[in-house]
């Protein structure tokens, strides 16, 4: 058995006791401790303990201490149950410890993956370009429960989700006027699909932009790149190979065939 000799606060933080151990005559620093840990043990001065007993409030502590690390990674932002697993296993915090601390958080309504994964999605709505199923594998990664991403995509409904295609789109094809319209929603389509949209609402707002095609600017980006093609190709060919290369060229940029024909006309003629 040993005797509490003397408990002493630590400088730099108040809420942590230093335990000194020994006799009457001389002791010596053994091990500090939470002040919910000494409150925990009853800790006083004169108290004898036993190996056994001096283990368990080091182990407590050890806990309460990572315990303390998790509410203070939890105080920047909510996290899920996975975020502050891996956080606590960085600390080289033993699983069992981790286990506990978990519990307790979840207890204290401090951790819930179901609420952590509707703000998650919320959050990602209202502040990213990220369509539902990148959200989704995100969520994944974060190591929340297919049933719980299940109920949360609902947030992002399919009138959400075309609202925010329509925008990406009418953004993007007004920053690119020198393409043909065609190229345009053929490179938005699959960079949508790459941001997790539903193919089915995609294609529905490009629909809907085919309805209000400006013939005027797809006529100047036509006469924009045929320009630079004639002006490139019209040094080395002539004639019916000039026509052709021109028609093919242009086709491939996208454009129609009526409005290639016209293009090319014109070009010739001059």
């Amino acid at each position: 058995m040993k005797k509490i000799t003397r408990i002493t606060t630590q400088k730099k933080n108040a809420n942590r006791y230093n335990i000194f151990l020994g006799n009457n005559d001389s002791d010596a620093y053994a091990f500090s401790v939470d002040e919910a840990v000494l409150i925990e043990f009853h800790l006083r001065k004169g108290l004898e303990l036993d190996e056994e007993t001096i283990e368990a409030v080091i182990q407590k502590d050890n806990i309460y201490k990572s315990y303390t690390q998790a509410i203070h990674y939890l105080s920047y932002r909510m996290r899920s149950r996975k975020e502050v697993y891996d956080y606590l296993a960085k600390k080289e915090i033993p699983h069992q410890y981790i286990e506990e601390i978990l519990q307790r958080l979840t207890k204290e309504k401090l951790l819930n993956d179901r609420e952590f994964a509707e703000m998650f999605m919320r959050t990602r709505i209202n502040t990213s370009t990220k369509g539902p199923r990148i959200i989704a594998n995100e969520l994944k990664e974060k190591g929340i429960s297919n049933p719980i991403i299940a109920a949360v995509l609902e947030l992002f409904t399919y009138e959400v989700q075309y609202e925010k295609v329509h925008k990406l789109m009418d953004k993007k094809m007004k920053q690119s006027k020198k393409d043909s319209f065609r190229k345009k929603l053929q490179q938005l389509q699959v960079n949508l699909m790459q941001k997790g949209y539903a193919q089915e609402v995609i294609k529905a707002v490009t629909n809907e932009f085919y309805e209000e095609k400006d013939d005027n600017e797809e006529w100047d980006a036509l006469v924009y790149q045929g320009d630079k093609l004639y002006k490139k190709h019209s040094t080395k060919l002539e004639g019916y190979e000039l026509r052709n290369k021109l028609t093919q060229a242009l086709h491939q940029k996208g454009f129609t065939f009526d409005l290639i024909q016209e293009f090319v006309n014109k070009k010739m003629e001059e």
